[in-house]
């Protein structure tokens, strides 16, 4: 069975999907659409794939499966929903919604009418990453009481940007871009916090978008956690995800390449031994059918094929998962406005305060 399917945006996520998409051999690339009529050209000259400027005309004309959305943020929900309605599965990149309101209905509208969806979280498709949720259990690291989870890389290093990611209109920040990698990681392994506080989001070279972002987490059990993601840290080659849990028997920590776990006791069901165990992403992954910019890149497009063509309509990450990663951002954002409006306003009391001080004494010396 060939799913046919479309793509919707040629930028750098989408030019990677379309490549990863047509060496698929269980789909067929109908048709792509994006806005820049010379990338059309392009890819109508060296692929010979139908092209078009307008995704509903595409979606509309063409026999399709399902479709895959790589725009900028601020579109997703728009796009999304037209392919709903259409009885499409959708593919969409991260973040899924920039509305939580817009998104949980879209989740609904997908859960109603039984497609299947899924969100471009790739750590969930990280060896390493899905080692660390099978081990993050009460037989193995005991009850977790803290968490961290950091997002780093070299996205912006000088004050001037040129792309959708650096305007807070196309939903771009890294924010959006990066902490919800970490966060979502986070939500997979262990489950979303019930609330955040602390929070800072600053700008370093941008102009209109935050390029970093901490804050404190509080899960409903009583443990605690830690944000912090910077796409302004150059001391990284490339991004740089990883999460870290402490448990009464023992800590975690995974990234991209490895795991490290430490037991304070020995695990018979597992062949753990007590101290640290290390393993390297190489022994808990797969061989990828295909090879661009990471393994966890193809295999998340193969689930989703493998879904549609069985009908599973709980994928790996699916629009009410990725929801539960927009619902924290969308506390982070409220959490960090709220400090600095509380900053301001003790701001502008503060120096109230100094000016009153500083007349009485002028008027004293008087």
């Amino acid at each position: 069975m060939m799913i046919k399917a479309a793509l919707i945006g040629l930028g750098k996520m989408g030019i990677s999907h379309q490549a990863i998409i047509t060496a698929h051999p269980d789909v067929k690339m109908v048709a792509v659409c994006d806005a820049a009529n010379y990338v059309l050209t392009l890819m109508e000259k060296y692929t010979g794939v139908k092209t078009y400027s307008d995704y509903r005309k595409m979606i509309d004309t063409e026999d399709l499966d399902c479709v895959f959305i790589a725009t900028p943020s601020r579109f997703h929900a728009e796009m999304v929903r037209y392919a709903l309605d259409k009885n499409l599965h959708v593919f969409c990149e991260k973040p899924f919604c920039l509305d939580v309101e817009q998104g949980s209905a879209l989740a609904q509208l997908a859960e109603r009418k039984r497609l299947v969806t899924q969100v471009g979280y790739h750590c969930r498709f990280v060896g390493a990453f899905r080692e660390a949720r099978r081990l993050a259990a009460p037989n193995i690291l005991g009850n977790i009481h803290h968490v961290q989870v950091e997002a780093y890389g070299p996205v912006v290093v000088r004050t001037k940007g040129s792309t959708w990611r650096h305007s807070k209109i196309e939903g771009g920040g890294c924010l959006h871009d990066y902490a919800c990698h970490a966060i979502d990681l986070m939500n997979y392994v262990v489950g979303a916090p019930r609330s955040v506080g602390g929070t800072v989001v600053k700008s370093i070279f941008s102009q209109d978008v935050d390029d970093e972002v901490y804050s404190t987490l509080y899960f409903e059990n009583g443990a605690t956690g830690y944000l912090a993601a910077n796409w302004s840290d150059d001391s990284y080659r490339k991004m740089f995800t990883r999460i870290t849990l402490w448990g009464t028997k023992g800590r975690l920590s995974a990234d991209r390449q490895e795991y490290q776990i430490y037991l304070r006791e020995p695990n018979e069901e597992l062949s753990l031994d007590a101290g640290w165990t290390i393993k390297n992403t190489v022994e808990l992954t797969q061989p990828a059918w295909f090879y661009l910019r990471g393994e966890e890149y193809s295999a998340q497009i193969d689930h989703f094929i493998q879904s549609v063509k069985a009908g599973n309509h709980q994928t790996e990450s699916t629009f009410s998962s990725a929801l539960a990663t927009d619902r924290v951002v969308q506390m982070l954002l409220a959490d960090a406005e709220g400090r600095r409006t509380e900053v301001w306003k003790n701001s502008g009391a503060a120096t109230a305060k100094k000016r009153s001080v500083l007349q009485d004494l002028l008027v004293g010396g008087h």
